[in-house]
């Protein structure tokens, strides 16, 4: 039988696989138990390509955090007027998703203090506390609380549960319950 025919070259794809692979990897081991030479296998490309593209494994990192965000940011808009539907959109998306989570612990554990420096993380934050503001300024949403308190308020009610791993508390938790304790907490 003859050997199959080698596969084209294609970066954008070699580089997709890499990130795809490089999640598996990192959101089972973090950073510091990764390993390239499994993350080259995962993708089916010469580790030497992670250096050519990435630098190395803490920018790989980086750059499958930057990834899995930007996936997020565009499938699940933040909607500062619609605080109680955004809450159960962006927790579907993480359930949907445990590996994200997964390695947002991953990168808060070895790289404390650091994700939030990161230019996507701090863009992404600021455009949301700037929503807050409008929408607190146009009495859509409480302005008791500062817009970046609010923020991390409503960040830890959609997170929160799925910090207990799936347990019969974070299950009782249902969508129209979030979406009530969200909106409890939001309205002006």
């Amino acid at each position: 039988m003859p050997a199959p025919a080698p596969r084209a070259r294609d970066a954008d794809a070699t580089r997709a696989r890499l990130l795809d692979a490089a999640t598996v990897e990192f959101a089972e081991h973090g950073l510091a138990g990764a390993r390239v030479d499994r993350i080259a296998a995962g993708a089916e490309a010469n580790k030497q390509l992670i250096y050519a593209y990435f630098g190395n494994k803490r920018s790989l990192f980086d750059a499958v955090i930057e990834f899995r965000v930007a996936d997020l940011l565009e499938t699940v808009p933040f909607t500062a007027e619609d605080l109680p539907g955004y809450a159960v959109r962006l927790r579907a998306f993480n359930r949907a998703h445990p590996e994200l989570l997964r390695l947002v612990l991953w990168h808060t554990l070895e790289c404390p203090g650091e994700l939030l420096e990161l230019e996507f993380t701090s863009g992404s934050n600021a455009t949301k506390i700037a929503a807050l503001q409008a929408a607190q300024n146009a009495g859509k949403v409480t302005a008791a609380t500062p817009a970046t308190v609010l923020l991390i308020e409503v960040l830890s009610l959609i997170h929160g549960d799925l910090l207990t791993g799936g347990s019969a508390v974070a299950e009782a938790v249902d969508d129209d319950a979030l979406a009530a304790a969200v909106a409890k907490l939001t309205a002006p």
